[in-house]
């Protein structure tokens, strides 16, 4: 078989199993999850050797330490990778909630029900934990799932997967419902981008240069993010102390993700004490700080920002900085530059902090928080599939309802329309 007979083939079979997966009880699906997740831990020195060659492969590619320590797993990182399956068990299960009923004067009843989105496509790079994790979020909401992982995975993902499918074999589930592609051949990317008669929606999980590769060959709608280009206002009623944590925690904590702050804007009424006070703070922590003519008026030492660093995604412990005249300043710049991710005001100002949430329409909104909050974990989702940056379908840290879609249901007796 071709390649593309081969995705065909695995696209066609994930659908024909999305139907057994969509009838699924949510008690079949949690004792399901639950025996996946101790499937990992019980074959876990199998997946650390399986994990071995691709460390051994990577390091021979020139992997950076970085990308290596993505891709390594363990038996602490395999154990956590069974409890974010149990985690995925334990949330409510969103497939047929009903989200609203109403009586039409013709007295039928009309509501509308959650149901399985059928197939999602996801394509993602290193992260083995993202196999098992998407699966269980995909399983848990009544979808079948293609997973394709990146080629510096491929033992790992493949190993776990395998253990995955074993326990919906033992329960006489197509095994299909959970499909890996498993051959690195880049061309398995680009048909599988072509089965819209089978995969309903891709998600895609890795850099910027895969997603718009991603979007630019795929036939089927895309969930996606670009890049988080965060930004951090702070108001002139800020209290400082706090901001400075926020920030600092924001930019320095884990800089290389996409919730990391990227631009820090500053109220000018309180730049002249606010700039010295977090540039000494960031620059301890060896932040490089790139800054606008009115930021470097109180911060000289500060870089010189251009307009591409108001653009930029960093994802290391560089950050541009400006003064704005007002809140509106700081509007204006967070919806002429935003990625559509997270954007945080810090004020001890309820009317400003209102405005801001009212009028900066990006993904994830903030009052007096750091921007690393924005993850589905954080905010009560259990677990994330994704992040989304377009508001169809979904906007910001998605969970299980975000694989879910509505249908309209309708009780009668006996009506037919005049």
């Amino acid at each position: 078989m071709t390649v593309a007979e081969k995705i065909r083939t695995i696209a066609a079979d994930a659908r024909q199993a999305s139907f057994a997966v969509a009838k699924l009880s949510s008690n079949v699906k949690n004792e399901l999850l639950m025996d996946m997740a101790m499937a990992l831990i019980n074959n876990a020195p199998h997946i650390i050797e399986e994990n071995r060659k691709d460390l051994a492969a990577g390091e021979k590619r020139g992997l950076s330490g970085a990308m290596l320590d993505r891709l390594m797993l363990d038996e602490a990182r395999i154990k956590g990778m069974a409890d974010a399956i149990r985690e995925v068990a334990a949330l409510p299960d969103p497939v047929g909630e009903v989200t609203g009923m109403w009586k039409r004067p013709n007295d039928l009843m009309v509501g509308k029900m959650r149901i399985p989105l059928g197939v999602i496509g996801i394509i993602y790079e290193s992260r083995p934990n993202v196999t098992s994790d998407a699966a269980a979020l995909c399983l848990k909401s009544g979808n079948a799932v293609v997973l394709r992982g990146g080629s510096e995975a491929i033992y790992s993902n493949v190993a776990i997967a395998r253990f995955l499918k074993e326990e919906l074999a033992k329960r006489d589930l197509p095994d299909a419902a959970i499909s890996l592609i498993p051959f690195v051949e880049r061309e398995g990317v680009t048909e599988m981008l072509k089965q819209e008669a089978f995969i309903d929606v891709i998600i895609p999980r890795g850099g910027e240069s895969l997603i718009r590769f991603v979007v630019e060959h795929s036939k089927i709608p895309v969930i996606k993010h670009y890049k988080g280009v965060c930004h951090i206002f702070v108001d002139a009623s800020a209290d400082f102390e706090m901001a400075r944590d926020i920030i600092i925690n924001a930019k320095t904590q884990r800089p290389g993700v996409c919730n990391a702050l990227e631009t820090l804007l500053i109220h000018r009424d309180i730049a002249e004490t606010f700039v010295p006070f977090i540039y000494t703070a960031l620059t301890a922590l060896d932040v490089e700080l790139r800054g606008d003519e009115a930021f470097r008026q109180f911060a000289p030492e500060a870089k010189v920002a251009t307009e591409e660093d108001w653009h930029a995604e960093y994802l290391e412990l560089i950050l541009s900085a400006g003064v704005v005249d007002d809140l509106d300043g700081a509007i204006d710049h967070i919806n002429r530059y935003s990625s559509l991710h997270t954007e945080s005001i810090i004020t001890k100002d309820y009317a400003n902090s209102q405005r801001f949430i009212r009028e900066v329409n990006s993904g994830v909104v903030m009052v007096n928080a750091s921007t690393r909050f924005s993850d589905g974990n954080q905010l009560g989702l259990g677990a994330e599939i994704g992040i989304s940056t377009t508001k169809l379908h979904s906007f910001g840290p998605m969970g299980l309802t975000d694989l879910t879609t509505t249908k309209f249901i309708v009780y009668g007796d006996g009506q037919v329309r005049p």
